[in-house]
């Protein structure tokens, strides 16, 4: 509510003056008042003030910048964006962020960080960590949202500059995507059959005979199969929503819907674990929504559980390291070796993008590597 009230010149002359309050001071954070004067009547003055209430009515009072940490800004981002993607994606973002952008960011004034600061991580994720350009745009999200809602003047990323992967060095890509040749695959599923683990043996055989992702494995049921057609079809994938629950979804992606060519081997192999299944489980639901791999109690597998397995059979065993997704690789590196074409091991992988095959494909074993010379010699004849 304005103050009015009157004052005279040097004159003499009676004025008129209102003093009203419009907010708080953005820079100070404290209580801000206009003065304003030089009205003839009590009357003009009433109705300016009225005028200036009414536009803040409006418009709504000037807010103090608040002086946010890191932390809170990523908050506020993130609930924006989880609602803009997969459940299954939200997670997978979230474990990302907790675990390489928040351990140096998290309490830093988010309007005191410096584009030095920011090319120092950018820098340190680049040499340590494969995903680095997905941590660099969520990051370069972050502040963009923190601009946007004018909790910054400048966006210190504008200025980052994001490392070419092509320097990155050999020995990191070897770390990153290690597989197995023929002979070290031969040898991880011969090991696996001697333990008489029927569920374990069942999961690795598919997982490097078809190079299904561990979700679409896992999301398998036995409809997805036809043992007489020798065909498995991919539809579905387990993964994680943002609350870390487990749930069936959709695939990756539209190219991750395919059905794909099993070898007899194989298929022998799932009829066996059919078989079994129904005599470890008590009750075994309809066959054609029957999951093909699960607990005891005939839930869903956690999607944990094919990593935890791995890691203990490799270590007891003494076998060299290898990742559930570096099974997919194995896959894909074999084919190539088999003579599969880059567009059918594409087609066979669900790559969305030839490119992601075209990469695997540089990675071939060191066996077929070696044979190269030997191909071209004996071609030339000579």
């Amino acid at each position: 509510m304005a103050v009015i009230k009157e004052y005279r010149k040097k004159d003499g002359s009676k004025w008129y003056y209102f003093k009203a309050y419009t907010g708080i001071d953005p820079m100070t954070g404290k209580e801000k008042n206009t003065t304003r004067r030089g009205f003839k009547t009590k009357k003009e003055a009433r109705q300016a003030a009225a005028l200036l209430e009414m536009k803040i009515a409006q418009e709504g009072l000037p807010q103090a910048r608040k002086n946010a940490i890191f932390e809170e800004v990523f908050i506020e981002w993130f609930d924006q964006y989880k609602n803009t993607v997969k459940p299954s994606t939200a997670y997978t973002q979230l474990n990302m962020i907790n675990k390489h952008i928040l351990p140096v960011f998290k309490n830093l004034r988010i309007d005191k960080i410096t584009t030095a600061y920011c090319q120092k991580q950018v820098n340190n994720w680049f040499k340590t960590y494969k995903k680095y350009h997905n941590l660099v745009g969520v990051l370069r999200r972050i502040f963009k949202y923190a601009k946007q809602t004018k909790q910054i003047d400048y966006d210190p990323m504008d200025a980052v500059l994001t490392p070419n992967k092509k320097s990155r060095q050999d020995s990191f890509t070897a770390y990153v995507a290690p597989f197995y040749t023929k002979k070290q695959l031969l040898t991880f599923l011969s090991k696996l059959a001697e333990s008489k683990n029927q569920l374990a043996y069942t999961m690795f055989r598919v997982l490097a005979f078809t190079g299904l992702r561990k979700g679409e494995l896992l999301a398998l049921v036995w409809s997805d199969v036809d043992l007489n057609k020798r065909t498995l079809t991919v539809s579905k994938t387990l993964a994680k929503a943002s609350n870390g629950q487990e749930h069936i979804s959709t695939p990756k992606t539209t190219n991750s819907n395919r059905t794909i060519a099993l070898d007899d081997n194989t298929v022998d192999v799932l009829k066996n674990w059919k078989k079994e299944q129904r005599s470890i489980l008590e009750k075994v639901a309809d066959d054609d929504q029957q999951l093909i791999f699960t607990t005891m109690d005939n839930h869903l597998l956690y999607l944990d559980y094919p990593n935890n397995f791995l890691k203990t059979f490799l270590k007891n065993n003494d076998l060299p390291h290898i990742t559930i997704h570096g099974f997919r690789h194995t896959h894909a590196s074999l084919l190539f070796e088999a003579g599969v074409s880059i567009k059918e091991a594409q087609a066979r992988l669900g790559h969305k993008n030839i490119k992601t095959t075209m990469d695997i494909y540089t990675h071939v074993t060191n066996e077929t590597r070696e044979k190269t010379a030997d191909k071209f010699s004996k071609f030339m004849d000579f």
